[in-house]
């Protein structure tokens, strides 16, 4: 058994490895598209093109506008005495949120007058607009603060008052990063898995060589197994490139236990694996078999949460993904490599990924048949 499969191994490897173009695509691809879209795939806010109309053109209304450009947060493009300019500009998205300060600023404040503040954000981006407006708040409430401190840098005793200190556990800058660079390395993970593996048996009956298998002792098992080991290590080990690049271009750091990491994420590929042989052996032609892995694609990253929050959807979707391999690996990979978890906390998405990697193989097995239809 041991020396069939071994030979299985010998020649997958020559067929997927012979195509310097197959090399690329396995090996290459992957990481160009990980860097590529981890640098481009954000939902941090930052640089927010900001236009300032202020008629009042005092030393406070000049502290209000630092106080927004200060943080980072917004890149004032514009200064303007009139709004007569700021439709234009909006229409155009040439900026992206205007502050309009009142005629009377300074002399408002300083007879202790509360001012009316005006921000024009483009709403066509909801969530950028909220989180503009939170920058906004944050940036009104140091002007008030240091207005009220004197301009000090500590604000003053008040035995009455109830201070909040914010703190965000294994993200305290908050940054995207630690959440999309794990899901873009489960998508690519995937992609490996279920687009090309879906190709592997069906391209055997086209180019006839199914018929040179068929004659020999080889077992269904051992053909399976075969066909699927080749994937698996190269999965491994473009995973093992993929993480490097989070350490060194994204700074992300494993937090937790590196076996158990290499050990689930084994189970996922093999998941996929299965999935992807399923679809090999049920399908006729490798267009027909390209296709089915798209269409399976698609779905599968779609409601896996890595897009779209999963409470979100609707309860019969929300139940369909159950039997969706990426939603369990990703609850995994941001335990793992983000929050530091182990299998204590983890026991529940690995079970379920064991139970599918286990049973889309045993379909796969089921369904493939040594003889020509």
């Amino acid at each position: 058994m041991i020396l069939r499969i071994r030979q299985m191994l010998v020649k997958e490897f020559l067929q997927m490895f012979r195509d310097t173009r197959m090399r690329l695509v396995v090996l290459v691809m992957p990481l160009v598209q990980l860097t590529v879209l981890a640098f481009a795939l954000t939902t941090d806010v930052k640089n927010i093109s900001t236009a300032v109309v202020d008629p009042d053109h005092t030393a406070e209304s000049r502290d209000l506008v630092s106080s927004f450009s200060g943080g980072g947060y917004f890149h004032i493009t514009h200064r303007f005495a009139t709004d007569s300019h700021v439709r234009r500009l909006m229409d155009a998205g040439t900026v992206r949120a205007v502050i309009r300060i009142p005629q009377g600023f300074s002399a408002d404040l300083r007879a202790g007058r509360t001012v009316a503040l005006q921000l024009i954000v483009d709403g066509t981006l909801s969530n950028d607009s909220a989180i503009t407006l939170s920058y906004a708040s944050q940036a009104i409430a140091t002007f008030n603060r240091r207005r009220a401190t004197g301009w000090s840098a500590a604000p003053p005793a008040d035995p009455a008052a109830v201070e909040v200190r914010i703190r965000a556990w294994y993200n305290p800058n908050l940054e995207s990063k630690y959440y999309y660079v794990p899901g873009l390395i489960a998508v690519m993970l995937i992609l490996i898995g279920l687009v090309l593996t879906s190709m592997a048996i069906v391209r055997e009956k086209e180019i006839g060589t199914i018929e040179q298998v068929m004659v020999t002792p080889i077992r269904r098992v051992e053909f399976i197994i075969g066909k699927t080991l080749p994937f698996l290590l190269t999965g491994m080990v473009t995973m093992t490139m993929m993480f490097i690049i989070a350490r060194f271009l994204f700074d992300i750091r494993i937090q937790g236990s590196v076996t158990l990491l290499y050990a689930t994420a084994g189970i996922y590929i093999l998941g996929n694996l299965g999935l992807a042989l399923l679809v090999s052996v049920t399908a006729r032609t490798q267009q027909q078999a390209l296709l089915t892995a798209f269409l399976i694609l698609m779905p599968t990253i779609l409601l896996s949460g890595f897009i779209f929050p999963i409470r979100n959807m609707p309860d019969p979707v929300q139940w369909a993904t159950i039997v969706n391999p990426m939603r369990w690996f990703l609850q995994i990979l941001h335990g793992i490599v983000v929050k530091g978890v182990g299998i204590r906390t983890l026991w529940l998405p690995i079970i379920a990924q064991i139970a599918l990697a286990g049973g889309f193989l045993a379909l796969a097995v089921g369904r493939f048949k040594k003889t020509l239809e």
